[in-house]
């Protein structure tokens, strides 16, 4: 197929082509694949500027984007990529082969580090959010190779999904700390205060007064956003609150453990032994089961499956998609419903084909990557995450260029319940980092209508 860039893709691409270091903060649906390798290409073969690249990614993107990008453009023919996944030996024997591209999946970044001489020349995070812990195993075995690359390339639609905090480290992997600081301690004592906290326990932190618009700054050379809205023509979307109510008994079992982090059982209690494993039993409670400390399932209510049959009922017969948190909500789900999970390359392909009228999965199992907008346009969440990231990405498996029916999201909440602290979270959440992608929004502007046309950018606080 014959690449025809968009004016947005053609200034990406010259972006990574002029900068050593970059954040790149694409909606889905941009194409940054693509936007990427036709960099890389032009790197490789036309500046000589670079000769060996890595490429890192979450399993399912590094088993099959990348490498179906290069194959579908024609002008990336001469790019040629070699997998380093699987066993041990079949990584070995991937690195060993003599080619452009090396795409690895992210957890076996450390074993990368430990077990291979660093002699890549740049690197490319495909969704740097997934190095936002500065406590993670990757994340300080890309910090002790960072030195030996000369160009690093970091691709994310959600740079601060739970926050600026999380900025400090990917921040820190593409300059090696020099606009945040090169400690976190340093970063948060310079930005941030603390805000929940008993006595000397500090629980969480909140930006300083002005400190988003410092940060923002410090990053605009460096990073640019783009969202689809801006580019490309979405489209509509409805999102939709459905609201279940327990019954009184119902009720007064969460209550009872939402205060007391306990619920007795003969067969085995549900007990909470701090506020985190609280609110995970909480959520699953108001989803309609719960783990006992055996780890067998409590049946609580059904209310989220009454609402769940409604919905699909509701979509007279067209496919819909529904996400869910836990295997018991699988479970359940699947003893209700003639289901199919999307697991499997085959999995997608039916869902696309239309083949498969009930879909249910986990966001995080398709959270990044995958194209499922020709399967359907209705998303049901079950259950939903805490994490931004994973809730942006999941909608955006339909929300995106290429989708030809208006895009209805349904949320099932359970009234009075975390279910509504969740959902609140997500809307805060949101506006923070719709406020940062503001700030380092690439201003194209094309003037002329040559074929060479002159792209002037701004980068500047909204």
């Amino acid at each position: 197929m014959k690449y025809v860039p968009h004016d947005y893709q053609s200034y990406a691409t010259s972006r990574i082509i002029k900068d050593k270091i970059c954040g790149m903060f694409l909606d889905c649906g941009l194409g940054k694949s693509v936007i990427t390798l036709t960099a890389l290409d032009e790197l490789m073969y036309n500046y000589f500027k670079v000769y060996k690249v890595l490429v890192i990614a979450p399993l399912r993107v590094a088993q099959d984007t990348w490498s179906k990008e290069c194959e579908k453009w024609e002008h990336l023919k001469l790019l040629t990529i070699s997998k380093v996944l699987g066993s041990e030996k079949e990584r070995l024997k991937a690195l060993g082969e003599k080619t452009a591209l090396y795409v690895i999946n992210r957890e076996n970044v450390e074993w990368l580090v430990k077990n291979h001489k660093w002699d890549f020349d740049m690197v490319v995070i495909d969704e740097l959010s997934s190095f936002k812990s500065y406590s993670s195993k990757r994340f300080k075995a890309l910090r002790k190779i960072r030195p030996l690359t000369k160009r690093i390339i970091g691709l994310t639609g959600t740079p601060a999904p739970n926050g600026l905090m999380d900025l400090w480290a990917e921040i820190y992997l593409l300059d090696m700390g020099e606009r945040l600081g090169k400690f976190i301690g340093q970063y948060r004592n310079i930005y941030f205060e603390p805000d929940k906290r008993s006595r000397e326990v500090i629980f969480s932190y909140k930006p300083r007064l002005g400190a988003e618009e410092q940060i923002y700054k410090k990053l605009s050379d460096i990073c640019i956003s783009m969202k689809a809205c801006d580019y490309l023509k979405m489209p509509d979307r409805i999102d939709n609150r459905v609201e279940v109510s327990l019954s009184i008994s119902e009720m007064k079992l969460y209550q009872a453990l939402e205060k007391d982090m306990l619920l007795s059982f003969s067969e085995g209690d549900i007990d909470a032994v701090n506020a985190a494993a609280l609110s995970n039993k909480l959520l699953q409670m108001a989803n309609g089961a719960v783990y006992d400390e055996n780890h067998q399932v409590k049946l609580i209510h059904n209310r989220k499956l009454e609402a769940l049959e409604d919905l699909i009922e509701a979509a007279n017969e067209k496919p819909v998609l529904i996400f869910y948190g836990y295997q018991h909500d699988k479970e359940r789900i699947s003893k209700h419903f003639k289901v199919q999970e999307i697991n499997t390359s085959e999995d997608i392909t039916k869902w696309n084909e239309g083949d498969i009228p009930i879909a249910i999965a986990h966001p995080a199992a398709t959270g990044h990557g995958l194209n499922l907008q020709s399967g359907g346009s209705t998303i049901i969440w079950f259950s939903l995450p805490w994490s931004l990231e994973l809730y942006q990405q999941a909608n955006a498996r339909l929300w995106r260029q290429g989708q030809a029916e208006t895009v209805v999201i349904h949320h099932i909440i359970t009234k009075g319940t975390i279910d509504e602290d969740v959902i609140k979270a997500l809307g805060t959440k949101d506006k923070s980092q719709n406020a940062l992608m503001e700030a380092v929004k690439a201003r194209i502007r094309g003037e002329g209508n040559d074929k060479t046309g002159t792209i002037t950018t701004l980068l500047s606080q909204s």
